[in-house]
């Protein structure tokens, strides 16, 4: 009998591969993306001293209340367009983008293209 590893433990291997080549500095933080079933996160955080400058997630109410479903590519987009917005008041322009081990489709590609039409770059 063939065992599978999980698609969970898959994706944690990326990410743990990912990582080890890319962290975030203070001129360019690190744009980290995670999705589960049923929401979006965003997080810019800074490596370097391993604070979170901006999040957003569909978990928060004022987002919530913007979005008929928490969990679907509109979603993400809408969380995108807010995590740039919020980085722009912030001060922060550019970013490096670490999609946390997902593929880059869907959802998580959503919430890349919103950020950048919404002023980020990466």
């Amino acid at each position: 009998m063939i065992n599978k590893e999980s698609r969970s433990a898959i994706r944690v291997k990326k990410h743990m591969r990912v990582r080890n080549r890319l962290a975030g500095t203070t001129e360019r933080p690190r744009l980290a993306v995670f999705r589960s079933n049923n929401h979006m996160y965003a997080q810019i955080i800074d490596d370097s001293v391993g604070k979170t400058l901006v999040a957003a997630s569909t978990t928060e109410k004022a987002i919530k209340d913007e979005l008929e479903k928490t969990n679907d590519v509109d979603a993400a987009a809408y969380v995108g367009k807010v995590i740039a917005e919020r980085a722009l008041e912030k001060g922060i322009k550019t970013v490096i983008y670490d999609r946390g081990g997902f593929v880059y489709h869907g959802k998580v590609q959503a919430l890349a293209d919103a950020a950048r039409e919404a002023g980020l770059e990466f």
